[in-house]
Parts: structure tokens; sequence; C-alpha cells
């Protein structure tokens, strides 16, 4: 083909214009992480990781009132153990103040606290989350760190604390035992006792 006959084949094309023309050696811009997720998400392909693994619940909680008292004991916990509880008379291995936070801060904060309370065989738990008493929705982190702790399996017992640990704007919250500290218990006290004595709870 001669450039005659080459430049009446190409009459008919337009050439680009300047927003249109990439220089060369030019990238494509890079999505962001964002638009990346959404469209993982779009197509199904979300990594599992990154899926939240809370499962505390940010949907809407039965609400209690400011001064409610908290009491819950799953079944197979001793009356006496279930009492000593009560009074505070267990050492409290681990404790965490809620005051002041959100209630989807809060979420966050009891969900790392129970994974350190495993990690360390914690048994006794106190969690301050306050009254309410003054806020737009009274007892209202009160009321979701209630139904929280009704979904978490280790909780075997709970009740609102004594006055010096802060009474009705505090819990207390029994454990159970991990499959370590329960070997321990055997290889100390011996099946039967495990049973027999207040301190090794269930």
């Amino acid at each position: 083909m001669d450039d005659e006959e080459f430049r009446e084949a190409m009459s008919d094309v337009a050439p680009l214009t300047g927003k249109q023309r990439r220089r060369p050696g030019s990238q494509r811009k890079e999505a962001t992480a964002a638009q990346l997720e959404r469209r993982e998400a779009a197509l199904g392909n979300r990594n599992r990781d990154a899926i939240d693994p809370n499962p505390l619940t940010l949907g809407e909680v039965p609400p209690l009132e400011p001064n409610d008292v908290l009491a819950w004991k799953k079944d197979g916990v001793q009356r006496e153990v279930f009492q000593r509880l009560k009074n505070g008379k267990y050492p409290i291995e681990g404790s965490l103040d809620l005051h002041r936070l959100t209630v989807k801060e809060a979420r966050a904060e009891v969900f790392r606290f129970f994974a350190l309370a495993r990690a360390k065989s914690w048994r006794t738990l106190l969690i301050a989350h306050g009254r309410g008493e003054k806020s737009a929705t009274p007892a209202r982190l009160k009321s979701y760190v209630a139904f929280w702790l009704s979904q978490i399996p280790d909780v075997i017992a709970l009740h609102s604390a004594d006055p010096r640990h802060g009474g009705t704007g505090a819990v207390l919250v029994m454990l159970k035992k991990s499959p370590q500290a329960k070997e321990e218990a055997r290889e100390n006290y011996g099946l039967k006792s495990e049973f027999k004595n207040d301190n090794d709870r269930c």
C-alpha cells in the first residue's frame, strides 16, 4: 500500500483528543482499598478473614432501667458459688471500665477483654458499664452489656456488683474453667473434690 492509498484508508479515522490520550508507559490509576473491597463484596469474593469476628450485636436489645439488678447463672453452678460471686467474695482477676464509650466502642472493648480473659484463664471479671441515669436513653450501655454477656458462651454466672465494686453500675462475671485449669484441678485435688470445693468453681 503506497502513501496515497494509506491516507485514503485512514481518511475517516478521528484522532484522539487530549483527554483520551495516554502517555506512553503511563498506567491506569490504582483503585482504592475501599473500591477493591466493594468490588470483591459485589463479586462474592470477600475474604473470610475480613469478616468481623466479633459476634456481639449492635442491633436493638431489651432495655433495662438504671437501677435494675443483673442476676443469672447457668445450670450446674452451685448456689453457694453464685452467692459468693454476688457478695464479691472471689478475687477479681480482670476489670474493664466502659464509661464514656459509645456502644460501638464498648462492643469492641468487651470482645477484646474476653479474648484476653480466655488467654490468661481468668475466672472472675468486673465490667463497669455505668447506670446511664442522665443519658438520653437511660441504661443504654448497661442494656447492651447485659445482652452481650448472654452471647458469650464462656460466661456461666453474673451478678450486679456489690456496693464497693460499683453496685448496679457494674457487673461481676464468672467464666467457666479452661481445659487446662480443669486438668490442673484434677491433678491437684482429684476429680471428686473439684465439685466439693467452692474455690474450684465450675
